[in-house]
């Protein structure tokens, strides 16, 4: 989907900021025991920490590693959803255990290996889902919303403009 350098930072940022945030209110509604007004809220709080976080992991080392995954079992010939899907699938498979040890590190109460593992366990199932059915899709909606791309005229539609 994106163009260019410009087009890729901006969709990483959509992505990483909405990603970031639907898991953080999935873990604050585990460690809270349950959903409520006050968990939306308390989950902006951890923004400003792991949306860079996710963005940087994600822009400068998991999104390569993650196409050449992706590509070590889809042809660039395959129907482009199909590409997005294997990339997503790669992308989570990579992002979740390793936002989970950050988080872990940061916000846990203990800093073991067996947290950290409990926590990815966790979150490895709502992460999947929430980007192949909720998050990608409408990011990906944003994106294209934003980088419209504007419609060629055919000459048959000049001349009748000109003409009229």
């Amino acid at each position: 989907m994106p163009k260019n350098k410009f087009q890729d930072v901006v969709l990483t940022i959509i992505m990483a900021t909405v990603m970031v945030y639907g898991m953080v209110v999935y873990n604050v509604a585990l460690n809270t025991g349950g959903v409520t007004g006050q968990t939306f809220f308390l989950a902006l709080h951890e923004l400003p920490i792991m949306v860079p976080i996710a963005f940087i992991l994600e822009f400068f080392i998991v999104g390569k590693l993650a196409r050449a995954l992706a590509f070590s079992v889809m042809k660039p010939t395959d129907r482009p959803q199909f590409i997005t899907y294997a990339i997503s699938i790669c992308i989570c498979c990579i992002m979740c255990p390793t936002m989970s040890l950050v988080a872990t590190i940061l916000f846990k109460d203990t800093h073991t290996f067996g947290t950290w593992i409990q926590t990815w366990a966790m979150n490895f199932p709502m992460a999947l889902l929430y980007q192949l059915f909720y998050c990608g899709p409408f990011v990906r909606l944003i994106f294209r919303t934003i980088f419209r791309e504007k419609k060629v005229e055919t000459s048959n539609e000049i001349e009748a403009v000109e003409a009229a």
